[in-house]
């Protein structure tokens, strides 16, 4: 197993709801901390989006190990983010044995 170059900061994202300033709620995204991590693309394919064509791209994002339940743990469905790229978190699971490190499967949309 190569070492690990966890090089570029990533915005960890959780979907909540937040208040709409008019008395009622709206779904958003909230920035839970910044973890520094690994990127590394896999392979890419066209889908059909609503309205849209999606360019996706997998990607294996590594990041410090956090034990479960903790808030610096990422989990399915949150996001990264980096400046305007967003990467959904569609599974994380431990590197290496002793969970130095946590590997993180997602997959960048971008809009064509």
């Amino acid at each position: 197993m190569s070492a690990v170059r966890a090089n570029r900061p990533l915005d960890l994202l959780e979907r909540q709801r937040v208040p709409d300033g008019a008395g009622g709620f709206a779904e958003g995204w909230v920035v839970l901390g910044t973890l520094w991590a690994e990127v590394k693309p896999g392979t890419g394919r066209d889908a059909t989006g609503e309205e849209v064509i999606l360019a996706e791209v997998s990607y294996r994002i590594t990041v410090r190990g956090a034990p479960p339940g903790s808030p610096e743990r990422p989990k399915p469905d949150q996001r990264f983010r980096e400046g305007a790229r967003v990467w959904r978190i569609l599974a994380v699971t431990e590197r290496d044995t002793a969970g130095d490190w946590l590997l993180c499967f997602a997959r960048e949309e971008v809009p064509t």
